[in-house]
């Protein structure tokens, strides 16, 4: 087994190959000044089950960097290559919801089996069914058996789960019940792309504590209306939970003048400065979740109790 690391998140990288107890593999990448990305395996992998960690988080250059990294380790001969995908960008492109548009997931899903990878981890997806786009071995990692064991320890009384859409229903009921807590629904629309309106509380929210959980938060227009909103509606602290910590464009701004007291995220992707400096942020690591994963799949053992949050073993 050898892992490699892209460019896009080598701190996460690191902490994987230290739960595994190997190196990161030697490999060479440049960016020439015209901007392509040129890519060099500085060790052997003819015959090598090979792990490249890479999150095609923007910019776009990061996904590129991806497939070349894939198709070099298929020149070389590498027996197996997995791509390990910590945040699956262009997941919220998966369907052809107006006329003319892209679906850009599937697209995505094609280039990384064009380019060679045989299986593919990842974790989160914004949209599940995302997994039937690829024609290889497809494994979802849930971020939920390392959030839940925060939220555990803290002990919030009297809590409420809060999905802040529909499609996030089936997330936060996951952690209703494991934190014992009420389910409750936003009911919201959406004017424009990255913008959002909560129109509706469909649940108990008044006099306690809410826990606000999402896949990721991008823009933070979602999260700051839905947290506004609940404290409109006399909830005492806030609290959000994230997996993918994208947090672009004026998102530090709206989440430090939304209330919440605390959002908790995993490190799929790099923390921006600009969130670390607001001292919202607690970062919960996957690395172990993903060195687990990898390391039974590279056994050929089964990783279907990875996905069972009350494991003892994984929290």
């Amino acid at each position: 087994m050898l892992v490699f690391s892209g460019r896009s998140n080598p701190v996460l990288a690191d902490k994987i190959s230290a739960h595994l107890g190997e190196p990161v593999g030697a490999c060479e990448i440049k960016t020439f000044c015209d901007g392509e990305i040129w890519v060099k395996y500085r060790e052997n992998i003819r015959g090598r089950d090979v792990f490249i960690i890479q999150s095609t988080n923007p910019p776009a250059e990061n996904l590129l960097e991806l497939l070349i990294l894939i198709d070099a380790a298929k020149r070389a001969s590498a027996r197996r290559v997995t791509a390990v995908i910590p945040y699956f960008g262009y997941a919220r492109q998966d369907r052809k919801d107006q006329p003319r548009v892209a679906v850009s997931a599937k697209l995505v899903a094609n280039l990384i089996t064009s380019a060679g990878a045989d299986r593919v981890i990842s974790m989160d997806l914004h949209a599940p069914q995302i997994q039937g786009f690829f024609d290889i071995p497809f494994d979802h990692l849930y971020s939920s058996a390392v959030l839940l064991k925060h939220f555990r320890e803290m002990e919030i009384p009297n809590l409420s789960v809060v999905s802040p859409d529909v499609g996030g229903i089936k997330m936060a009921r996951a952690f209703a019940k494991r934190l014992k807590a009420e389910l409750v629904v936003l009911d919201k629309r959406r004017p424009r792309q990255n913008e959002a309106e909560v129109m509706n509380i469909i649940g108990q929210v008044e006099g306690r504590n809410v826990l606000l959980v999402d896949d990721m938060i991008d823009t933070g227009g979602t999260f700051a209306n839905a947290v506004k909103a609940l404290k409109d509606a006399n909830a005492k602290d806030v609290y959000g939970a994230c997996t993918h910590p994208l947090f672009s464009g004026q998102a530090p701004a709206k989440i430090s003048e939304s209330g919440v007291s605390e959002i908790s995220v995993t490190d799929t992707i790099p923390l921006r400065a600009e969130m670390e400096a607001t001292r919202l942020v607690n970062v919960q690591s996957v690395a172990g979740l993903f060195a687990e994963a990898i390391k039974r799949t590279h056994l050929h053992q089964s990783i279907s109790s990875l996905f069972d949050v009350d494991k003892d073993k994984l929290m």
